[in-house]
């Protein structure tokens, strides 16, 4: 799982999680959480995640002033949160790519709805118990709409949380109407709710679903509750999904016949499309692999470096491992490690290497934690083993690298 800061429609940053398949990219995904919620409830870190597994970048991310967003609450209201949506977008735009598919759940599907409109890449928005219109969350407030009302503001309780809600925002809400936003949808729509839903009843589903013109359809979520509380719900709404997009926002799924397959002792790299993506076939597995945004690439993946210091990192701990079950030791312990390039007058470490472009060097930087399962009298011995990495002594006594063109049809 990997991260983005972005900066929201308030100018606050927003926090968002990216969900990134460990294959070929099928298609991105933007995923918009219930009222309040967060990106880590549930339902959120349950559907993104089994839409990577099948192909699907996905992103979810805190609207201003929630969870690990920054900005204040009470500030925003339902038309901020389709400009985060938005802005959130434009940042995808210029990484792992604009959003084809947008999720919304609860208030966080008439959010996509009416965002949609401003994201011109999107080919299908799915909404999962969302209500027809946005002023529809005013019931959660009961007796205290009254006197958010007649004060200008309240503070409310929300699933055990306090939260300082304006007039302002009542009135944002009662200006947006998402069932006209359904009617001049340009997108696939499906409308997936639960019958007995407590919170957004089912004649809201109804009212959606009439609204939109085809392609559209419907899913229903059987027992589950409003807030897709059983992992089970949200794996089941999660494989919907990624199956109803596939006609509409994706691309081909990966087959026996078209999948990149490694080398019987090796791997090989392919294109995976965008400027530098590249698929890593190994051990009868797909990797990902990219560069940062900054030099031109999409973040999909990891770096070629990145994936240099894990092989030490996990050589590494391995290699702990391995000795530490022959004395009947236990390893409880993390290795990071962290690659830079430095000049090598500056890296007393570095003594006997020869320098490169710039006069730089490689510098790998490994750090053992030990936990408290490891007995400190066991530590010393432990990093002494570390050294003795395979990987770690591949690097340090260097290696020939033997380049050859296939044969003609090979």
């Amino acid at each position: 799982m990997g991260e983005m800061k972005v900066t929201g429609s308030h100018g606050a940053t927003l926090s968002a999680a990216v969900d990134l398949p460990a294959g070929p990219v099928r298609g991105v995904a933007l995923f918009a959480h219930c009222f309040t919620c967060g990106k880590n409830v549930r339902a959120a870190r349950t559907i993104t995640r089994r839409l990577a597994e099948k192909g699907i970048a996905a992103v979810r991310f805190d609207f201003t002033g929630l969870g690990s967003s920054e900005g204040d609450f009470a500030s925003t209201d339902f038309s901020s949160n389709v400009a985060d949506l938005v802005a959130m977008a434009d940042a995808m735009r210029g990484g792992i790519g604009a959003p084809t598919l947008l999720i919304g759940h609860s208030l966080g599907g008439a959010a996509v709805l009416v965002a949609a409109a401003r994201i011109p890449e999107v080919k299908a928005v799915a909404t999962i118990a969302a209500p027809s219109d946005a002023d529809h969350v005013m019931h959660t407030f009961g007796a205290d709409l009254a006197r958010i009302e007649e004060d200008g503001e309240a503070e409310v309780t929300l699933g055990g949380r306090h939260f300082t809600i304006r007039s302002s925002f009542l009135d944002d809400l009662r200006g947006h109407k998402v069932t006209d936003a359904a009617r001049m949808l340009k997108a696939a729509l499906l409308v997936m709710h639960a019958p007995r839903d407590g919170q957004v009843g089912i004649d809201n589903a109804t009212r959606l679903f009439v609204a939109a013109k085809h392609p559209k359809s419907f899913v229903s979520l059987g027992d589950a509750d409003h807030l897709l509380s059983a992992p089970d719900d949200a794996a089941y709404a999660a494989d919907v999904i990624a199956a109803w997009a596939g006609r509409f926002a994706l691309g081909a799924a990966a087959t026996p016949d078209t999948a990149e397959v490694a080398p019987q002792d090796g791997v090989r790299a392919s294109d995976a499309g965008g400027a530098f993506r590249t698929a890593i076939a190994a051990g009868g597995i797909t990797l990902m692999a990219d560069e940062p945004v900054s030099v031109g690439g999409e973040a999909s993946g990891p770096t070629p470096y990145d994936y240099l210091a894990s092989a030490l990192a996990a050589c590494t701990l391995m290699t702990m491992r391995m000795y530490a079950a022959r004395k009947g030791w236990v390893v409880d312990a993390t290795v990071d490690v962290h690659h830079d390039k430095v000049h090598a007058a500056d890296c007393a470490e570095c003594v006997g290497l020869e320098p490169g472009p710039g006069g730089k060097v490689d510098r790998f930087r490994r750090i053992i934690t030990f936990g408290p399962g490891t007995p400190a009298q066991h530590r010393p011995r432990l990093m002494e083993i570390a050294d003795r990495c395979p990987v770690h002594l591949t690097l340090h006594r260097g290696a020939a690298i033997v380049t050859t063109q296939a044969a003609a049809g090979g």
